[in-house]
């Protein structure tokens, strides 16, 4: 068992990595469903920005205004901060908090190339975020909250930030039935969004324990273990006892209103 200081230098070193690399995916997805694809739909995409690690659009489920200000959590090269940019318009502003020093500096080269002066990127952990509090109208987050260990901390810095009847989009992963035991002891599957995941009801519930009422799943859907994480660890026992399980990894896109 890792402690939750070894599984954030895990995480840090990882997207790094992929922040180095310019690409790579967190989780793999099942064929029908192809994020950069969807994606390159999307009104105010960036490429350079996508580096194929969310697990679904949360913005496309959360009301995002002209004026409004966003805060997008985990906002690796600035995929999502980019795309709630186009919506905000110049008179909004969007926030973007990772803890990868890297990524940070990632996403700051991109907005410079942007233009954007309405953007920032700032360095900060989601259990205690560099933001203000009730200062935010939208939170946004894509496939982050689970490599997150303290997930009740998470939503309550959620709430604190958002302003009274702000509300968020996360998409993120959970599960239905249990991992076995051995995926915790191999960090790769912490850093692949698998076995930071919690089953899908208690998510909710740490969302209303947060003080959000209603929580609504506006999408999910089932993702596999990537290839490169097969090729890998294919032969290791908790990997194919999970594999003749009924537990399925899902993709889940969570809105609430505080």
């Amino acid at each position: 068992m890792h402690s939750d200081e070894q599984l954030k230098s895990a995480v840090k070193e990882t997207y790094g990595e992929k922040a180095d690399q310019a690409s790579s995916c967190c989780c793999g997805k099942e064929k029908r469903k192809t994020l950069a694809d969807n994606y390159s739909k999307v009104q105010g995409y960036v490429n350079e920005a996508d580096l194929g690690l969310g697990c679904g659009i949360p913005t496309q489920h959360i009301e995002i205004n002209p004026g409004n200000t966003v805060l997008d959590l985990g906002s690796g090269a600035g995929n999502d901060v980019f795309v709630a940019r186009s919506l905000v318009g110049d008179s909004g502003r969007v926030i973007g908090v990772d803890m990868t020093d890297k990524m940070v500096e990632l996403a700051e080269r991109n907005r410079r190339k942007l233009g954007f002066d309405n953007v920032e990127f700032r360095l900060g952990e989601i259990e205690d975020l560099p933001v203000d509090s009730s200062s935010v109208d939208v939170v946004l987050s894509n496939c982050v909250l689970n490599l997150v260990p303290d997930k009740h901390k998470s939503y309550e810095e959620i709430y604190r930030v958002l302003k009274p009847g702000g509300r968020f989009g996360i998409s993120d992963i959970v599960l239905n039935g249990k991992l076995p035991s051995g995926f915790k002891q191999i960090a790769a599957m912490y850093t692949n969004c698998v076995s930071g995941a919690i089953q899908q009801e208690d998510y909710l519930q740490i969302i209303r324990d947060a003080g959000f009422a209603n929580p609504i799943v506006r999408e999910e859907y089932i993702v596999s273990l990537s290839d490169e994480l097969l090729d890998e660890y294919g032969d290791h026992p908790a990997v194919n006892e999970f594999l003749k399980s009924d537990t399925t990894i899902v993709s889940i896109t969570v809105t609430a209103k505080k």
